[in-house]
């Protein structure tokens, strides 16, 4: 089974109707596009077709008190928070990736017909501009607010990026639970750097931003809408920007959309909590699995290993007028293997906070590339 897909996003207008003093805000939406699939011949769906697996919402109750060790195994600040608000929020995020990303949806659905509903989500990841309010903040401040909390800086200078990650609030899930509604996952946010790029790629970035107005204040809420906070750019600027990074490229036809979530593979039940049996498995049936650095990245001390598939591609329609295919989303594998101190506990004791936890900077700077134009162009052939 292989699939390569391409959507359309020529309706790139507005979800939102506005106020003359939020007009900028939701200028455009990434909402409404009908669905191709890559093949021989085209076929167009209607995006209702595929609208990704229903969500349940339903309560559960937070588990939080001032000092409780989560999971991970680090303190947690006591919060008042509506945890089904906070998932409700994760839920309407993950249905915009999965419409947009058939990729992901059918390894999600594959990896579900071998392990049935028990799949979690490590992490969920982000990009964003390191300018005007609109950086790693800009989304962090909504993780924050329901108990989140932030934890190491990675630093990526050949890239012009850092990123910080998020560990989650401590929860009782009596039920196990899954995707969303299972445990809650880490959350990486990274930023561009762009004080250090050219003059003429600021200036592109900075006009988007500013274009937005006070668009960085939502960034969750255009998130899980499926919205950009900016509208349309020229097909030129795009092109500038994608010759000097491919990360701002991606981010400005993008925005605040969930760049990729991850499937926490030593939490699966079956032989794919392996992650070697996992990338096979997904190469068996079809997919292309990021090939910068080795399939398979893993960390120096070994403890973190992490895959990822090539981005799908979208037709996007440039304010010019322009349609060309640009990349989309990818879904990412990650296994954290035991820590050396906790090796002598019995496999079903084992809990996530005796795992390696954290980001390792050179997996990420190889995970990044699932969406670069090498890579996608690796995908077509």
């Amino acid at each position: 089974m292989r699939i390569s897909t391409m959507f359309s996003l020529n309706n790139y207008s507005s979800a939102i109707k506005t106020t003359p003093h939020s007009s900028a805000f939701f200028s455009s939406s990434l909402h409404s596009f009908p669905l191709q699939t890559k093949s021989r011949n085209y076929v167009s769906l209607k995006e209702s077709s595929f609208p990704g697996n229903p969500i349940s919402t339903k309560r559960q109750h937070l588990s939080v008190v001032s000092g409780s060790k989560s999971d991970n195994g680090f303190q947690q600040p006591c919060f008042q928070g509506a945890e089904s608000f906070l998932r409700s929020v994760l839920a309407s995020m993950e249905t915009v990736y999965l419409n947009r990303n058939p990729t992901a949806k059918a390894i999600l659905e594959l990896v579900q017909s071998v392990d049935s509903d028990h799949i979690c989500y490590d992490h969920l990841a982000f990009r964003t501009f390191g300018v005007n309010g609109y950086g790693i903040d800009s989304i962090a401040k909504f993780f924050l607010d329901f108990g989140y909390t932030q934890r190491e800086e990675l630093r990526f200078p050949a890239k012009k990026l850092k990123a910080l990650w998020f560990s989650p609030p401590s929860i009782d899930l009596p039920g196990g639970g899954s995707r969303v509604n299972g445990p809650l996952p880490r959350v990486f946010i990274s930023e561009l750097l762009v004080d250090q790029m050219s003059t003429q790629t600021q200036e592109i970035i900075r006009k988007y931003t500013e274009l937005s107005g006070s668009g960085n204040k939502h960034a969750a809420l255009a998130s899980s809408l499926g919205s950009l906070t900016w509208g349309k750019p020229l097909y030129s600027e795009f092109q500038q920007l994608a010759r000097e990074s491919e990360y701002a490229a991606w981010t400005l036809v993008n925005g605040y959309a969930l760049n990729h979530v991850t499937i926490s593979t030593h939490r699966l039940n079956s032989h794919l909590r392996n992650i070697k049996s996992l990338n096979q498995f997904i190469e068996d049936n079809g997919f292309k699995l990021n090939s910068e650095g080795g399939v398979l990245k893993v960390s120096p001390d070994g403890l973190l290993q992490q895959s990822s598939t090539v981005a799908d591609s979208v037709s996007f329609q440039f304010s010019d007028g322009i349609t060309e295919s640009v990349p989309c989303s990818y879904i990412e594998f990650a296994e954290r293997l035991v820590l050396p101190q906790y090796k002598n506990i019995p496999d079903r004791e084992v809990k996530e906070f005796h795992r390696r936890d954290g980001f390792e900077v050179g997996n990420a700077d190889k995970i990044f590339e699932s969406t670069s134009k090498e890579q996608l162009t690796r995908r077509a052939a």
